[in-house]
């Protein structure tokens, strides 16, 4: 297996089990949270499909239009959601990009030929690299950002990635713990640090 298929698989992996529970999480919480459960699952599972290695799945060639239209819709209702909660615009520009992607990678568009672990080796550069550029900086941002917030408070690191002074953490339902958290609440940033981490290894690739 060479590197872009087991990158592919790591992943399809570590997508579907963030799916996984953020699914679990709809069954318990606010409304809103659950909700916001529901929108990180989609997301979740979205990008697990997107990140198998071409060469053991090939998508029919009508699987990027599903991908455009189901996260297409998933942005109106992201930013029709974002009146209650500043969170939903991550969820708006996660649905924006992953139509992005899927636009990018169909059949016919410059630098398509394979998923998302294989864009590059498969077409060379696809899609606008402004744009790319800007949702790299984004999820770079997001990441350090969120890998601050589960870092241990005084440490350079999280002071530099943006972590509270008392170790703050920010919940599913836009509420936020400080002092000691939950492990449910840093299991669900660990899931949105992945799937950060994710979505910046895939943009990279187009």
């Amino acid at each position: 297996m060479h590197g872009g298929a087991l990158a592919g698989w790591l992943l399809m992996a570590l997508c579907a089990v963030s799916g996984a529970y953020c699914l679990l999480r709809t069954r318990t919480g606010t409304p809103q949270e659950r909700r916001t459960a529901r929108g990180e699952a989609l997301m979740g599972f979205g990008m697990a499909a997107m990140a198998v290695p071409a060469a053991v799945l090939t998508p029919p060639e009508g699987a990027w239009a599903v991908y455009g239209v189901v996260f297409g819709a998933a942005a109106l209702r992201a930013l029709w959601s974002a009146r209650h909660g500043s969170h939903h615009l991550h969820h708006l520009v996660g649905s924006l990009a992953m139509v992005y992607m899927a636009v990018t990678m169909a059949p016919g568009t410059a630098g398509a030929g394979g998923h998302a672990g294989h864009g590059a080796a498969a077409g060379g550069a696809g899609g606008v690299p402004l744009l790319t550029g800007v949702l790299l900086v984004y999820y770079a941002l997001y990441v350090l950002r969120s890998a601050g917030h589960l870092i241990p408070a005084g440490t350079g690191v999280a002071s530099f990635a943006g972590g509270g002074a008392e170790g703050v953490v920010r919940g599913g339902g836009g509420g936020v713990v400080g002092g000691t958290t939950g492990v449910g609440t840093e299991l669900t940033m660990a899931c949105r640090l992945t799937m950060g981490i994710a979505m910046f290894a895939m943009l990279l690739t187009l």
